[in-house]
């Protein structure tokens, strides 16, 4: 009797410890026989996405390195329509040109068509997806969604590039030292990758919305903890900015270069003055950024810190 009943109550702790196991499930108590498959299914994935994403801007720059006028009127058009709303001005398209003005001192030619923004957006918004969710599963629809985005956020950027690029014209702006086109030069550069950073900038406050969300409910968050938060976010986000820029110098300096742009001739002449150009313009916009960024953080950590020395002020001394 006293072995049965023993037996019985072993029984009874096993079925209950199985229950409360099977209730309080986590990821991390796995046994190592079913965890590396998960993880060598996630790399897998992973790895087959990072491809997809190279391989679809690969063929994009291949397309785009050959292609006409005629055969980019998927973004040249809509581009040329914003134009006229903002500018005013009536283009006409004319085959193998491009769109030109009415009185053909202005064309919308294939190198207005913004497609190398368009790649470097795709990649800053694909690659950066990818990262940051690299420990948990994505899903592939993350793919189409960042050529739509970059898609929209190009048609945005060749508008107010052209846009400025007409109303400089009319005002015959030129310097003591830069020429005229270096100063086209010097205002697409700046355009295209102030609309990359502010395309970063609102993905990753995006995505740090969404996160904070789905947190709301489960974390109790004091104004101080909102005060480091912003802090926090606010260096995080000026370190992370950094990241469009890499991106930018791998497409517009890194691939040129490794198709032999620097070799010796009017075209390296040309190249190396548009590389300098692209590696210095972007520094006028981090800079401010960061110092913006500084600010920031200095005054919220002054507050912070007045804020402990009234709360101190406020404690009754014990001798009152």
């Amino acid at each position: 009797m006293k072995l049965n009943s023993l037996l019985n109550a072993f029984g009874r702790s096993v079925s209950e410890a199985g229950a409360e196991q099977s209730t309080n499930f986590r990821w991390w108590d796995l046994t190592t026989r079913c965890v590396p498959p998960c993880r060598l299914d996630l790399t897998y994935n992973r790895i087959a996405q990072l491809v997809v994403v190279l391989l679809c801007a690969f063929t994009l720059k291949q397309g785009y390195s050959t292609a006409s006028a005629n055969e980019l009127r998927w973004i040249l058009a809509p581009t040329t329509f914003l134009v006229e709303l903002v500018s005013g001005r009536a283009f006409r398209f004319e085959s193998h040109a491009g769109y030109i003005t009415s009185d053909r001192t202005f064309v919308i030619a294939a190198s207005c068509a913004g497609v190398n923004f368009l790649i470097t957006s795709f990649l800053m918004l694909s690659l950066r997806k990818l990262w940051r969710d690299r420990a948990q599963y994505v899903a592939w629809r993350f793919i189409p969604l960042a050529a739509v985005f970059a898609y929209l956020a190009t048609l945005v950027a060749n508008t107010v590039r052209i846009s400025t690029a007409l109303r400089l014209q009319r005002m015959h702006l030129e310097t003591s030292w830069l020429s005229g086109n270096q100063l086209h030069r010097f205002e697409g550069i700046f355009i295209y990758f102030g609309f990359l950073l502010f395309l970063f900038m609102v993905s990753e406050s995006t995505s740090e919305n969404a996160l904070g969300s789905a947190n709301a409910s489960h974390v109790e968050i004091t104004s101080r903890s909102k005060t480091v938060s912003r802090a926090e976010t606010a260096s995080g986000l000026l370190r992370r900015s950094f990241f469009p820029l890499l991106i930018y110098y791998a497409t517009t300096l890194g691939i040129p270069l490794a198709h032999g742009a620097y070799r010796t001739g009017t075209v390296a002449t040309d190249f190396w003055e548009h590389s300098l150009f692209v590696f210095l313009t972007p520094f006028l916009l981090i800079l401010p950024l960061a110092a913006f960024s500084f600010l920031r953080v200095l005054g919220e950590s002054l507050f912070l810190s007045n804020a402990k020395c009234i709360n101190r002020s406020e404690i009754p001394q014990s001798g009152d």
